[in-house]
């Protein structure tokens, strides 16, 4: 199954999917969309030091991406900036390094719209295990702090004083979103992986009655986002990156439907009768 181009493109974009849904929801619930950008944005310059050293793509963009996370908690505990400016600041800069790294490397020659914008269609069976690794380990240690991180989501000074210590969960979870930008730039590309991560868990928001419930609706939606983009993209000859976005944001307009609304109130409303049930 995985000789043909096709199946290894859905497969690789099932994986990703399957990762960047439950990420996304604590992306859009602590309003965190800006980051999610400038860590793709710091993907390229990760590009620019792999040819440069000669090493590994997916390492050097996480290690760039991890090294844009540190910097950026270093400078809102040093700086006088607010959030926003500083992601605007490293967003830009860490891509203006990395594209002029790009034109002074005269000697390497990149598909630099591959990188920006990706090429699923090209995926190799050692992409696939990656993405299956990677995404295997983010999940497993997602779950493992997901009620500190959960907590911090909520209220910060609430989870410090139940001792859950938001601060380590915090930087646990700039790591993982690291990890899941490395993984998924072959994929819809470096300028497309904050779409991915948001859009299907901004659907999900809409029709799930609980946060565990939204993780998994996310999961599922960027599945079918994938499946459908791809399709598409064999059918019309579009791009398959931007074409798995296109999906997800269709799905997204399909949720502001009244029928998706009525849906919605419904599970609300189960989720509410289920905890009132519990109470003792």
């Amino acid at each position: 199954m995985l000789d043909d181009f096709f199946a290894r493109a859905l497969v690789a974009g099932i994986g990703v999917a399957l990762v960047a849904g439950p990420l996304g929801c604590f992306i859009v619930w602590r309003r965190l969309a800006y980051f999610g950008d400038t860590l793709s944005h710091a993907a390229l310059l990760g590009v620019a030091l792999a040819f440069l050293f000669e090493v590994n793509i997916t390492l050097a963009v996480f290690a760039v991406s991890v090294l844009v996370s540190l910097a950026l908690l270093l400078l809102q505990r040093r700086a006088s900036l607010s959030s926003d400016a500083l992601l605007g600041l490293l967003a830009h800069s860490s891509l203006a390094l990395g594209l002029m790294a790009l034109a002074f490397m005269s000697w390497v020659r990149i598909d630099l719209m591959g990188f920006l914008f990706g090429d699923i269609l090209a995926v190799s069976t050692m992409d696939i295990l990656a993405i299956y690794a990677g995404g295997v380990f983010v999940l497993v240690v997602l779950a493992a702090i997901w009620t500190p991180l959960f907590a911090a989501t909520v209220n910060r000074e609430l989870a410090e004083a139940e001792g859950l210590r938001p601060d380590r969960a915090n930087l646990v979870f700039m790591i993982l979103l690291a990890t899941v930008i490395a993984i998924s730039m072959k994929i819809v590309g470096v300028l497309l992986i904050t779409a991915m991560l948001i859009i299907p868990a901004a659907t999900a928001r809409r029709l799930s009655g609980g946060p565990e419930q939204m993780a998994v609706l996310a999961a599922v939606i960027g599945v079918i986002a994938v499946i459908g983009g791809l399709f598409g993209s064999l059918e019309w000859d579009t791009p398959s990156g931007p074409s798995i976005v296109v999906a997800a944001l269709a799905l997204f307009l399909l949720s502001l439907s009244p029928l998706a609304g009525m849906i919605a109130g419904m599970r609300r409303g189960g989720a509410a009768a289920k905890t009132e049930g519990e109470r003792p």
